[in-house]
């Protein structure tokens, strides 16, 4: 058995400093001590794979991370480990409780998970070893762990068995983000007709106006968002989301939160955002003011047929401002989009704004003839993006040449 700190302090030396996850009571420990540790940054994530995105986001600013889950999450976490880390090559560090290890006693909802979570680590081609229980143990480890992460661009897990870190008491309440006053979730239709709505091009275009490539990144949701904002300008400071749908709110909140001086525009979907909507209320807990959270809402599974969604019955921007975002609009006017797209550069709400906005805008269906798929692939788009911000990415380029 070791103590938390000596885990803990022997990665902050190298190099992690941020940690996402969703309690387990193996982790107790951890997440005690990580929480009342002001230098060290936790975020509690609505479900294991809205943190693996996170601390994909926290990677993608070339910074080191940490997503702690109960092995029974890692069914929650398989779209984001299989499509996002594996694809762009966004390494992490995973602990993951071994909650029904065969052998010892456990709870009923454990009996499968628990003997397959070795084959599922394998399957989805993420190494692992046990957690180590002993104090001389853990800097091997985690230079094992390092090593290939830096290799490959690719998570490394612990597998942490029963008993293996001592307890450390939680004091206070868990330093919570402050909260502020919710604000009250703003309608503005103009009544238009389905033909009359802005298309996906006409949004798209107004955000590549309002976010300038020296100050500003675009993460775009998976399918058509990211193939047409590809099309219409291919950017070094844009990044486009493939599969792990639902994702590019946790992924933009990671980049945002670990480097500030940028503005983070989440690029989502009606269908996406439907997937993952716990993700709306880990943005309006702990989403900065450098982030804003814009939905293209065609009320439809675009790329796959035009399977219609139920968006047209969610307030979103009603559920954005329950959830405390700092602004929260919905609208099928693009000037609503400038307003907000403008207040994130600071140009128009002025003083007050302290956390995230939204804004929702309602858009035609249909895409252009011909779209193209991006050319560049995945890991090389992460790398320009990475040295376009000057994150050093190193070892993400050596890994996009092999």
């Amino acid at each position: 058995m070791i103590e938390a700190a000596q885990f803990v302090e022997a990665a902050r030396s190298r190099g992690f400093e941020w940690y996402a996850g969703v309690p387990c009571s193996f982790l107790t420990p951890f997440i005690n001590y990580v929480l009342q540790d002001e230098s060290l940054h936790y975020v509690s994530a609505a479900n294991e794979g809205d943190a693996v995105a996170l601390i994909a986001g926290v990677a993608l600013a070339g910074k080191r991370g940490i997503s702690m889950m109960q092995n029974s999450g890692l069914g929650n976490a398989v779209s984001p480990l299989t499509s996002l880390t594996w694809t762009f090559r966004l390494p992490q560090l995973l602990i993951v409780t071994w909650r029904g290890q065969p052998g010892v006693s456990d709870e009923p909802q454990h009996a499968l998970m628990g003997p397959v979570t070795p084959q599922m680590l394998d399957t989805m081609e993420i190494p692992w070893e046990l957690f180590p229980t002993e104090a001389e143990a853990i800097g091997p480890a985690l230079d094992r762990a390092l090593r290939h992460m830096d290799e490959t661009g690719r998570p490394y897990a612990l597998v942490m068995q029963k008993g293996s870190v001592a307890p450390f008491e939680l004091k206070g309440s868990g330093a919570m983000p402050e909260k502020h006053a919710l604000p009250v979730a703003q309608s503005k239709w103009t009544q238009r007709t389905p033909d009359q709505l802005p298309t996906r091009q006409q949004a798209l275009e107004r955000v590549i106006a309002a976010t300038p490539a020296q100050s500003s990144v675009v993460v775009a949701s998976t399918g058509f968002c990211g193939r047409e904002l590809y099309a219409l300008d291919d950017r070094a400071n844009q990044l486009y989301m493939v599969g792990s749908m639902g994702c590019v709110t946790p992924f933009a909140l990671g980049l945002a939160l670990a480097r500030p001086d940028l503005n983070v525009v989440a690029l989502d979907g009606d269908g996406a955002a439907l997937m993952r909507m716990g993700a709306f209320a880990t943005l309006g807990a702990y989403g900065p003011s450098n982030l804003t959270h814009v939905l293209l809402d065609n009320g439809a599974h675009d790329s796959t047929g035009g399977q219609a969604t139920v968006s047209p019955q969610v307030s979103f921007a009603g559920v954005a401002a329950a959830c405390g975002y700092a602004d929260a609009v919905e609208s099928d006017d693009l000037a609503v989009l400038d307003a907000v797209l403008a207040g994130a550069n600071g140009a128009a709400d002025g003083p007050g704004v302290n956390g995230t906005r939204f804004v929702r805008l309602t858009i035609r269906r249909g895409t252009p003839d011909g779209l193209p798929r991006p050319t560049i692939t995945p890991p090389e788009v992460k790398a320009r993006l990475m040295r376009h911000i000057g994150a050093p990415a190193q070892a993400a380029e050596l890994a996009v040449e092999r």
